[in-house]
């Protein structure tokens, strides 16, 4: 068990602390999430029974122990921070501008209802296709396309021509 454990953090150990940063915006908050996460799947290991790719069963537990996390009241007296984007890469005018535009975009993707957050999140900053993004959210996979279709047309109408990445 502590083997299997160990080999999931090493291939997936990114990937959920990532997707635990993208969602909690906090690094100590991920951290916990991480460890959470990872409790978890050395608990339940042997309830996995592979009708999802691995990585699938990881995002998912990782999404769901976001979400409580964020509905914890603890987290809610925190003040969360507004550090998402690493600054070191400030070298040029021009990479100041793109961190700005992410930043931006990045705010108003996790603005948006849950729903659609997540299959934002999974599908741009992730790169699931929307057959994983179903199966990690148990949800039909027309839905998925669906609501990424509806978190786009809101990013555009809320982002007026800022940003051009869902035109």
């Amino acid at each position: 068990m502590e083997k299997e454990t160990e080999r999931l953090m090493n291939l997936y150990g990114n990937d959920v602390l990532r997707i635990s940063y993208l969602y909690l915006k906090d690094m100590q908050g991920a951290e916990d999430a991480f460890q959470e996460v990872f409790f978890k799947i050395y608990k339940k290991y042997s309830s996995f029974n592979g009708k999802s790719s691995e990585k699938t069963w990881v995002i998912s537990i990782t999404i769901n122990v976001c979400k409580d996390l964020l509905r914890s009241s603890w987290l809610k007296r925190i003040f969360l921070t507004d550090k998402i984007i690493p600054e070191e890469h400030e070298d040029t005018d021009k990479s100041a501008i793109k961190l700005v535009e992410n930043r931006i975009l990045l705010d108003e993707v996790m603005s948006l209802k849950p729903s659609l957050k997540d299959v934002v999140v999974l599908y741009y900053y992730q790169q699931f296709d929307t057959k994983e993004i179903s199966k990690i959210l148990g949800i039909a996979e027309g839905t998925v396309r669906s609501r990424l279709h509806r978190a786009r047309e809101i990013l555009k109408n809320k982002l007026n021509g800022r940003i051009d990445y869902f035109e």
